[in-house]
């Protein structure tokens, strides 16, 4: 009857005007109550959506204060920036590092603001006496004209052992076009000089036996240290110490190796360099940027994204890189204004028979001397315009690095010849070959920082 009833016109007011407004059939509307209902069930919703968003900002948040507080020297900045690319917020961080380098190019022409500083050469080491060395490395030629005094020229570093140095740095310009800025040279003897890589505390992270900071012991002895590569996840590749691998070796990357003699080398892994019985340590960083003494092809095309994604090779910015000589030196090259294919050239022009790109962006680049005085070591920055202090990898570092010790001249390399692990040495033993698994015989689309 109820509804019948709610189906009937209203009745009119006796004596009332069919047109008067207070006669016109209502409208049917929800009531207070439907109304009241429908609220609650969105206010349900509403409520579930809070506290699922409520969730996932406090376990975000959580994971923001831990990343705040880990051990190392990175600002808040860089820990908030490695935060985002954990949480899988990388391309928003691509976007805008693509979007600064955009707005401010590089400057091209004119000159360098600043001499170039000639290193002050350490002391004669108190274990002189004659030790094997390579010859030193020949001048570089500037590819901008004219030269800027000193540029190319190369200064000896650190302490002498019997009037050898094991470590030259030089400075020089990028290109022909970009010739306000100046980017560092190094080249070190192998004989002179041993190589030990750190992990990092959160690259590649994980608990190693050799420290992530040059230990006390190892202070006296320093000469050097330099950045490694991108973080794993955007190498792609491998990486090996203390007899095991925080991820897989892989077919044709780019790798750094060092042998159990500390003598370091470049090559592509499973054709100059691989597994055996001689492997100390080894960093991989997608493929090769120098090979057979030239440039690689299509680094400025960048295909699959084989040399990294983040800001294309083209752009011009803090890059790094790492190479080998024919007869065993290691150079490195690093500097503000950089390409993929100009580092390229210049590691190649240093001599680099192979080479590959280790770490990019002025945050991470670096590289260091060290010199002691009665006990106290101190550090300065090759490039005084390189960000982090001259003192970092004193202390805890999240990122690996390479240190560049003093060897003793009684112990040289054993075969003399400093020219690293080799394709040459014998396959892996088996509890090596457990600790890295085979590498897969496909590569994969990089994505990279």
């Amino acid at each position: 009857m109820s509804l019948l009833l709610e189906d009937q016109p209203a009745a009119r007011s006796p004596g009332a005007r069919p047109d008067d407004p207070a006669n016109r059939p209502r409208s049917r509307r929800p009531g207070r109550v439907h109304r009241l209902a429908a609220f609650g069930r969105r206010h349900r919703w509403l409520r579930a959506f809070a506290v699922v968003l409520a969730a996932v900002l406090a376990a975000a948040s959580v994971s923001y204060v831990q990343k705040l507080r880990e051990p190392g020297n990175d600002t808040f900045t860089e820990r908030s920036v490695e935060w985002l690319r954990d949480v899988h917020l990388g391309a928003l961080v691509n976007l805008g590092e693509q979007a600064s380098y955009a707005l401010h190019p590089p400057a091209e022409g004119g000159a360098p603001d600043r001499a170039i500083d000639s290193p002050v050469t350490g002391p004669e080491a108190a274990r002189a006496g004659h030790v094997d060395h390579l010859p030193a490395p020949a001048p570089l030629t500037s590819p901008a004209d004219p030269a800027q005094p000193g540029e190319g020229q190369w200064q000896a570093v650190g302490p002498m052992i019997g009037g050898t140095a094991g470590l030259y740095t030089t400075q020089i310009r990028p290109d022909a076009v970009h010739t306000s800025f100046l980017e560092l040279v190094a080249w070190m003897d192998p004989k002179v000089v041993r190589f030990q890589l750190h992990p990092g505390s959160e690259v590649p992270g994980g608990q190693w036996s050799t420290p992530s900071s040059v230990g006390a012991a190892d202070q006296a002895n320093l000469v050097a240290a330099f950045n490694g590569g991108f973080r794993m996840q955007d190498a792609q590749g491998g990486f090996y110490a203390d007899g095991r691998g925080a991820s897989s070796m892989r077919d044709g990357d780019a790798t750094l190796a060092i042998d159990d003699q500390g003598v370091a080398t470049v090559g592509q892994w499973g054709r100059d360099v691989q597994m055996g019985p001689h492997l100390a340590a080894a960093r991989q960083n997608l493929a090769l940027i120098v090979d057979g003494g030239q440039p690689v092809p299509d680094l400025d095309e960048n295909p699959h994204d084989r040399w990294g994604a983040t800001v294309g090779n083209k752009v011009f910015v803090w890059r790094s890189g790492v190479g080998v000589t024919a007869d065993g030196a290691l150079v490195y090259a690093a500097g503000p204004s950089l390409s993929a294919k100009s580092l390229a050239e210049t590691l190649a022009r240093a001599g680099a028979v192979r080479a590959m790109e280790l770490d990019i962006n002025h945050d991470w680049v670096s590289f260091n001397t060290y010199a002691a005085d009665g006990g106290h070591v101190s550090g300065t920055k090759a490039l005084p315009e390189m960000m982090k202090p001259g003192d970092r990898y004193l202390s805890t570092d999240s990122r690996d690095f390479v240190a560049v010790l003093l060897r003793d001249p009684a112990t040289p390399p054993a075969d003399g010849s400093g020219t690293g692990p080799t394709t040459t040495e014998a396959q892996p033993t088996p509890a090596a070959a457990k600790a890295a698994p085979a590498p897969p015989s496909t590569r994969k689309a990089r994505r990279a920082r």
